[in-house]
C-alpha cells in the first residue's frame, strides 16, 4: 500500500507540475469581469457604456475650453449687473430674492471661473474691451465680434436702469430670459466643439449651470404670465 501511495503521489505531482503553465489562464477565467465604463453625456444626450479595458487618459485642453470660460465672465458680469439694479428699480418681492439668488450665484461662478483660467495660466479677460465696457470686441485680427448669445445691447441696459416698478419688473423678466438662454446656446456651443468640454471641472460647471438656468427660465417666465 505505502509503495502505490508513493506512486500515486508522484502522478499527482507530476500532473501538477505539467499544469503550472495553464494555471494563470484558468485562474484569470474564474475572476468576475471588470465593472463596464460609463462615459457621461453632454446636457440633453445620454450616457454611453464604454468596453471594461478602456483607460482613463487626461483630456488636453482646448481652446474652446478657454474662450467658453473667458466668454461666461463676460456673460455673468452682464446679469450681475442686471440684478444689482434691483434694490433701487423695484419693490417687488419675487424679484428682489429671484435676483439676489441669480446675482451671487453667478458672482461666485464668475470666481470659480477665473480661477480655473488662472490655474491653467490663461488670461481671464478674452480681449481689452472685457475691462473697458462700452468698448467694442475685437477678436484677434482687430475685426470686431459678434455679440455673445443673450447679451443685452446698450439700449436695452439703458432702457431698463430708466425703468422703474412693473415696468422694470417686465424688462428684467425678459432681459433675463433672453440672457439665460443666450448661455445655454454657450454651453450647446461648448459641447458640440470637437474636443472641447472634456475637461471635468469645466464638464460639471458647464452641466449645471445649464440646469440651473433652465430651471430659472421656467420660474421666470411663470412670472410673467402672472403679470398679464
Amino acid at each position: 500500500m505505502a509503495t502505490r501511495f508513493v506512486a500515486f503521489g508522484g502522478w499527482l505531482s507530476a500532473v501538477a507540475l505539467c499544469s503550472v503553465p495553464s494555471a494563470p489562464v484558468h485562474a484569470q477565467q474564474a475572476q468576475p469581469s471588470s465593472a463596464p465604463v460609463v462615459q457621461p453625456g453632454a446636457p440633453g444626450t445620454p450616457s454611453r457604456r464604454l468596453p471594461s479595458s478602456t483607460t482613463a487618459t487626461a483630456p488636453q485642453r482646448s481652446q474652446a475650453d478657454v474662450e467658453f470660460m473667458q466668454g461666461m465672465i463676460m456673460h455673468h458680469g452682464q446679469a450681475v449687473e442686471m440684478t444689482a439694479l434691483i434694490p433701487s428699480h423695484t419693490e417687488n418681492k419675487e424679484i428682489r430674492s429671484l435676483g439676489a439668488r441669480i446675482g451671487l450665484s453667478q458672482a461666485d461662478e464668475m470666481k470659480f471661473m477665473k480661477r480655473w483660467l488662472r490655474a491653467r495660466g490663461e488670461p481671464v479677460a478674452m480681449t481689452m474691451s472685457a475691462a473697458m465696457p462700452g468698448m467694442p470686441d475685437m477678436d484677434r485680427s482687430g475685426s470686431p465680434m459678434p455679440a455673445m448669445p443673450g447679451m443685452l445691447t446698450s439700449k436695452q441696459m439703458e432702457a431698463l436702469r430708466q425703468a422703474s416698478g412693473a415696468e422694470f419688473d417686465r424688462l428684467f423678466l425678459t432681459g433675463m430670459i433672453q440672457h439665460h438662454n443666450g448661455a445655454l446656446v454657450m454651453v450647446k456651443q461648448l459641447f458640440d466643439t470637437p474636443g472641447a468640454g472634456q475637461d471635468a471641472e469645466l464638464f460639471d460647471f458647464a452641466t449645471d449651470a445649464d440646469n440651473t438656468q433652465r430651471a430659472e427660465i421656467g420660474i421666470m417666465q411663470d412670472m410673467l404670465k402672472e403679470k398679464r
